[in-house]
């Protein structure tokens, strides 16, 4: 039962993982967090600290946080 339950849940990851590539590429967004969900989601390792998901700092500025003032 608990290798049935294992196998399950190693297949709803490959799931999850498909999805989120998916929906990666409709959105556009292959930035480091993309990455970084796409690479969590296609082992079986568990990381208490994945989330918070995104990481805003690994990205960089959004657009909100540029000073359009520079722009030239």
């Amino acid at each position: 039962m608990a290798n049935e339950r294992a196998a399950d849940l190693k297949a709803k990851l490959a799931q999850a993982h498909a999805v989120i590539a998916h929906l990666v590429e409709q959105a556009s967004y292959d930035g480091a967090e993309a990455q970084r969900a796409l690479a969590y989601f296609e082992n079986d390792r568990f990381d208490p600290n994945f989330l918070p998901w995104p990481r805003h700092e690994d990205e960089g500025l959004r657009p909100e946080e540029l000073n359009a003032a520079n722009d030239d």
